[in-house]
């Protein structure tokens, strides 16, 4: 397996060409403290930013481990292929023009094939794309500035744009960075590998990702189980959620986006703590980096302030995040600490009664933690330092550090502005293993984030997307058909032509039952569905009023509690995405849906329905009648084990009928094809 040990740890480091930007890689090597040979080469100038430079590659007095191409796309293809037949540890490719570019440049993807092809065996990084830095060990394949500094552990942060990655350099939240690397067009090395040789330095502590596109399925599979085996936290913020992101990732590395559903449920699935924004990245990041993860949300919020207390209480709403209620202990210790004019609870308003009296918010903060909380949180805002005095504000460090070390839980100390936490504080609190938390709701959604993906992985691998040609919609009859001979239930049924043909059907099915015009998406729109007919005459009727007269006879399903949707779509960047949700026509009125990668487990499909705005419904809302869960469950994995045979695109059963001893499928699509092999 190709290793990128040289490449991202080099001990040589050469930079071919002159221009600005190449001036800058041996400038930030130079700057990080890289102290092995660095070797500018250029054909005609005899140094580079003041270091001497080579000709040509076979003037160099070694072999580098790592080289910064920046020279124009078509000298990169060669340069490329020249450094791998001399062992070359690997690259950056820094040009521009290729896949990405398809569009205004109709040879970019062919250029990209001979890329890969002249690299062979050794890896680079691009093209299209600015490097990486490693601060561990000062080596800045880099064009350009970064706020980074030397670091002995910290994260890495994996992104395809390299504009977010200098930005993310410049945070100051006291985050300590090991890595930043760029992936840009992934063309050889993508995300899943960078990730990979990352996880095996023992000073990387957990890895962010800004995803534009996934390389290889199975291969982020990979990386994201030896993630949770080596105990390192994987945070990702993926783009692509709008048409208009979809289109700009296309057109900036030529990444196929995929679709919101599926990435965050292939994201569920990996144990990886999916976020929005860059601000929550750098916050989920930095507690994963001092905890190691979290168990759970339930923490003890501490704060001087009932403001303060609602205002967290309010951001957590939605974010599994939880407050559990104080105990019987917790409130004798909490009113020894703080008398008898505090209200206690929690989120917690402590008052100012304590406000300087180290020893008393000392045993307050102890109390809250000797509940069952994985996490204290403490709200302090420091005092703007140049206007203000802020010494009672850090004597508050000290009551923090004597609950940690009675309660043996992690602590945190959260600003409800970013502004209101100083690097320089926030550094000194990551020397003693607290966790500074800037604003407070990227904080509160990085400790749901994380906490969200504290348990293990599933069993068993992602069904993988196929290439399919030859895709075609089949009749509802047909559908049933296939769904059926995978032990889908689904009513009695014949397919007939003309009113009086359905009048037999239905006097041999029984009644009652149910009409429908096939070959039309929505029925109930078009006037294509008649319910509850129970008798011939009823037929004729309902027949004629019929905008086709292709009919299907149906056996009517009585005794329904619930109406499910069951769908599975191919998703090519994220595999099959099993969707469940309210059916009927509260499907387009509630959009209650929830997302699962193909295969699920039946816990997880059970766990799933059940966290539906219907769920209720389906296990006995108010004491009435409660569904066959297990029935409902064994249809959804029956419709697993059909998508896991055939070439299908999508399937979808709307709705699946659910009573108190069965789950029917009464209507059904399936768009299926052939695998294209080419």
């Amino acid at each position: 397996m190709r290793s990128l040990e040289r490449l991202l740890r080099p001990k040589s480091i050469a930079v071919i060409g002159g221009g600005f930007w190449c001036r800058n890689v041996v400038r930030e090597c130079r700057r990080s403290g890289f102290d092995g040979p660095l070797w500018p080469v250029h054909p005609t100038r005899q140094e580079i930013d003041g270091v001497p430079a080579f000709s040509s590659l076979g003037e160099l007095p070694g072999i580098p481990d790592a080289v910064f191409v920046g020279v124009n796309r078509h000298a990169a293809v060669e340069l490329i292929g020249e450094l791998s037949r001399r062992g070359a540890g690997g690259a950056v490719c820094f040009a521009s023009g290729f896949r990405e570019a398809t569009a205004e440049l109709a040879d970019g993807g062919d250029l990209q094939a001979a890329l890969v092809e002249a690299a062979g065996d050794m890896p680079f990084l691009g093209p299209n794309c600015y490097g990486f830095i490693n601060a561990l060990d000062g080596a800045a394949l880099w064009p350009d500035q970064h706020g980074l500094v030397a670091a002995e552990r910290g994260v890495a942060l994996i992104t395809q744009s390299s504009n977010i990655a200098i930005n993310l350099t410049m945070q100051q939240r006291a985050l300590p960075i090991a890595y930043v690397v760029t992936a840009g067009n992934q063309a050889q090395t993508g995300l899943s590998e960078i990730g990979e040789a990352l996880l095996q330095d023992d000073r990387v502590t957990a890895i962010g990702l800004h995803v534009e596109g996934i390389d290889d399925l199975r291969r982020f599979e990979t990386f994201a189980r030896k993630a949770k085996t080596a105990g390192k936290p994987v945070v990702a913020l993926k783009v692509g959620r709008s048409e208009q992101a979809q289109g700009a990732t296309v057109s900036h590395t030529a990444s196929l986006a995929g679709s919101a559903a599926g990435a965050s449920a292939l994201f569920r699935r990996l144990g990886i703590a999916e976020v929005r924004s860059l601000p929550v990245l750098l916050e989920t990041l930095k507690l994963a980096h001092v905890t190691g993860g979290l168990p759970d949300g339930r923490i003890a919020s501490m704060s001087c302030s009932g403001g303060e207390a609602s205002l967290i209480a309010d951001t957590a709403t939605g974010l599994n995040v939880t407050f559990p209620p104080l105990g019987k202990d917790q409130k004798a210790a909490l009113s020894e600490a703080l008398g008898p004019k505090v209200a206690l609870a929690n989120p917690l308003d402590y008052h100012t009664y304590i406000w300087n009296d180290i020893d008393a918010m000392g045993r307050t903060f102890a109390a809250m933690m000797m509940g069952d909380v994985s996490l204290g949180v403490v709200i302090l805002d420091i005092p703007r330092e140049d206007r203000c005095n802020a010494d009672d504000w850090y004597k508050v460090i000290g009551a923090i550090e004597y609950a940690a070390r009675t309660s043996g839980k992690r602590m945190t100390v959260l600003s409800s502005l970013a502004e209101t936490m100083p690097e320089v504080f926030a550094a000194e609190l990551m020397t003693k293993g607290i966790v500074p938390l800037c604003g407070m709701e990227e904080a509160v959604a990085a400790i749901g984030a994380l906490a969200a993906v504290s348990g293990p992985l599933p069993e068993g691998d992602i069904l993988l997307p196929a290439a399919l040609t030859g895709v075609a919609t089949l009749s509802e009859h047909e559908a049933k058909d296939r769904l059926k001979a995978f032990q889908v239930p689904v009513p009695d049924s014949l397919s007939v032509l003309g009113g009086e043909d359905a009048a037999h059907a239905a006097e041999r099915i029984g009644f009652p039952v149910v009409l429908k015009g096939t070959g039309i998406a929505h029925k109930s729109d078009a006037g294509a569905v008649a319910l509850d007919l129970n008798s011939p005459d009823d037929v004729l009727t309902a027949a004629a009023r019929m905008p086709v007269t292709t009919l299907l006879v149906e056996k009517m399903v009585t005794g329904t509690i619930a109406e499910l949707l069951v769908g599975v779509v191919l998703d090519p960047a994220h595999g099959y995405v099993l969707t469940l949700g309210a059916g009927g026509v509260l499907t387009e009125l509630l959009k209650d849906t929830v997302s699962l990668t193909v295969p699920a487990s039946a816990e997880e499909i059970e766990t799933a329905l059940k966290s539906l705005k219907i769920g209720p419904m389906l296990t006995g809302y108010r004491g009435g009648l409660a569904c066959d869960m297990q029935a409902v469950v064994r249809a959804v994995l029956s419709v697993q084990s059909y998508v896991a045979s055939a070439a299908v695109e999508e399937v979808e059963i709307n709705p699946l009928l659910c009573g108190k001893d069965f789950a029917i499928a009464a209507d059904a699509l399936i768009r299926c094809g052939a695998v294209n092999d080419g």
